[in-house]
């Protein structure tokens, strides 16, 4: 476990999964939620080298066949501590015998997490270290203490989206994979969207096609933001588990989403695919933001 301060925040991570363990602000208050299998039992997994699941399990690519649980095997691996300074760690993933059983290309992944200020900056760089073009998803699944909520208690709350506007939303619960259907996502003037339980009865809300780009978890008391995410990917999951009163929300910036119902279509194919060719980079960030 490695450990980041300043004037501001303090942050653990751990190498098991590069995984986000904790974030408090000056006074020691904790913002990230701290598992708890009862609900469940992750913190800020990293999703990759897909996000969400794939259709009966499997995929198809470079003539084969292959298995790979939900979200991908990044975030039960040990990464390698690759540097470390006063205000940043970064860790180190590569392929081994196990990862290229279930995923048959090499790879590079870091991942660097920054303090900047009262601000979290999570860095995800992806190199292609194969000699062909590899394919991968990335994301991220960060849960938040919610605001004003003790366990046992009902889930309540309200996010503030940066889209003012209509946002319309995909559903990823028909047998763990979406379809190509889309439905509004009921939101009040200036991008208000008060939740409850039953918000999350279909599972996660999954806003795609760059509609949003910065997500605010608001205090009940004053509706100033508590947590902020901000991103620049393409899709967002919104998730809490349902029938739990598990009080906390995930804000989970997305490269991919889940396969489509009954898809039997090549990996580099799917929905929401990133490709590199050799020698290639992929890098992006995503930031959380504590208080204002």
């Amino acid at each position: 476990m490695e450990t980041l301060h300043n004037d501001r925040l303090s942050i653990e991570v751990s190498s098991f999964g590069a995984e986000l363990q904790s974030i408090k602000d000056g006074d020691g208050k904790e913002y990230l939620w701290q598992g708890d299998d009862k609900y469940w039992g992750r913190r800020s997994p990293i999703l990759f080298p897909i996000v969400c699941g794939l259709w009966k399990g499997t995929y198809r690519t470079e003539g084969d066949t292959y298995s790979l649980g939900r979200h991908g095997f990044a975030r039960d691996m040990n990464f390698q501590l690759l540097k470390l300074t006063e205000q940043s760690v970064t860790y180190l993933l590569h392929d081994n015998e196990n990862t290229l059983r279930q995923y048959p290309y090499h790879f590079m992944l870091t991942v660097t997490y920054k303090l900047v200020g009262n601000e979290v900056h999570v860095i995800w760089h992806v190199h292609n270290t194969d000699k062909r073009e590899i394919h991968f998803q990335i994301g991220a699944h960060p849960a938040f203490n919610l605001p004003g909520v003790a366990e046992g208690e009902p889930v309540k709350g309200v996010l503030r989206f940066d889209n003012p506007n209509s946002i319309d939303r995909i559903y990823g619960n028909h047998e763990g994979c979406i379809t190509t259907d889309r439905y509004p996502l009921p939101t009040l003037e200036g991008g208000l969207m008060p939740f409850t339980e039953e918000t999350f009865k279909d599972d996660a809300i999954i806003v795609d096609q760059c509609q949003i780009h910065s997500i605010e978890i608001l205090d009940p008391k004053d509706a100033r933001p508590v947590v902020t995410v901000d991103f620049n990917a393409p899709c967002v999951g919104i998730w809490t588990p349902y029938g739990k009163n598990a009080p906390f929300i995930c804000l989970e910036p997305w490269y991919g989403v889940h396969d489509r119902y009954e898809y039997s279509g090549q990996f580099r194919d799917k929905y929401l695919m990133n490709h590199l060719q050799p020698g290639a980079s992929f890098m992006s960030e995503y930031v959380i933001r504590i208080g204002e």
